[in-house]
This record gives C-alpha cells, sequence and structure tokens, in this order.
C-alpha cells in the first residue's frame, strides 16, 4: 500500500501525496494514520489543515481585532515537516483563493516540505456536469502539485452512507 511505503520511506522520498476519489472513501482517514504514523514512530512535525478552515483562518486575521497576523498563520503551516491539507478544493474559486494556495504550495515547494492533499475532485470528470480539480484550484497550482505529489486516486461506497444504513437497521 502507497501509505505504509511512504511512511517507511519518509523523508527519503520528499515527494507527497495526492489523494482523490469521492466523499466517503477513506481519504482524510488515512492521511491522519500516515501523520500519526510519522509523529509516533519517526518524530516528524506534522501538521493538518482543513483547507476550508485554514482560508477562514486566514481571513479572520485580516480583521484588526482578532490578534494575528497573515503571516502568524501561514509560519506553521510553511515550517511542517509534513502538512495534510484537507479537502483541497472545497471553496469554491475566487482569485484570492488561487492566490493565497498558490502561495501555500510554492512556499512549501520551494522549502522541500513534503504535503499531502486529499480532494473530492478529480482531473477529469467521473460523471455528468462534474467539475475537475484543476477547474477549483487554478491551472498553476494543479500544475505544481504534478510535481510536488504522487497521485493515489481511490474508489469505493460511500463508507458514511453504508454506516448511516446500518444504523437504521438496528
Amino acid at each position: 500500500m502507497k501509505v505504509e511505503r511512504f511512511a517507511r520511506e519518509y523523508p527519503d522520498n520528499p515527494c507527497g501525496l495526492l489523494r482523490m476519489g469521492p466523499p466517503g472513501i477513506g481519504k482524510t482517514h488515512l492521511a491522519v494514520a500516515l501523520i500519526h504514523r510519522l509523529v509516533l514512530n519517526k518524530g516528524v512535525p506534522c501538521l493538518f489543515y482543513d483547507f476550508q478552515d485554514l482560508l477562514k483562518e486566514i481571513q479572520n486575521s485580516y480583521n484588526a481585532d482578532s490578534g494575528t497576523s497573515e503571516l502568524g498563520v501561514l509560519q506553521p503551516i510553511f515550517a511542517a515537516n509534513v502538512l495534510v491539507l484537507d479537502d483541497l478544493g472545497a471553496r469554491k474559486p475566487t482569485v484570492w483563493v488561487e492566490e493565497t494556495l498558490a502561495h501555500i504550495i510554492s512556499t512549501r515547494y520551494n522549502d522541500m516540505k513534503t504535503t499531502i492533499f486529499t480532494t473530492n475532485y478529480l482531473d477529469s470528470p467521473s460523471g455528468r456536469n462534474e467539475v475537475t480539480l484543476t477547474e477549483r484550484i487554478g491551472d498553476r497550482v494543479r500544475s505544481r502539485l504534478y510535481e510536488m505529489c504522487q497521485v493515489v486516486e481511490m474508489s469505493g461506497a460511500d463508507y458514511r452512507r453504508d454506516i448511516r444504513k446500518m444504523d437504521h437497521r438496528t
């Protein structure tokens, strides 16, 4: 399995992971398990952020009453040896979102920091009227991810839906 190999080989292979697939199949669960293993077994400083929460935190830093700055929010993102950025593309693309994401990714790339991404969006539409990852994050950022990450496409049934069905049977 690629996650086990990644954990075993880290830091010898600085290439990150881009886990792509539909909601509820375990992308986040596997990403958290991976950084848990890196922290416990190798003492690697790791950080987990939900993409939408990170953007909200950055936006809140623009409020003078927040007591923080954009750099204050971004510094741990830049410094973490391994960053999981969960649910990439969850926020509708705006110029600000694309520029902020490009800044984060370019800084981590230039500093040769490993980044693990999860996303519900694929590179090619798998269904009718489905949006691609490139449409959600922009051409520039998607191009950088090709170089930074090994793509791991996942498929399967929505685990949450299956659990919910089982809950109704009992």
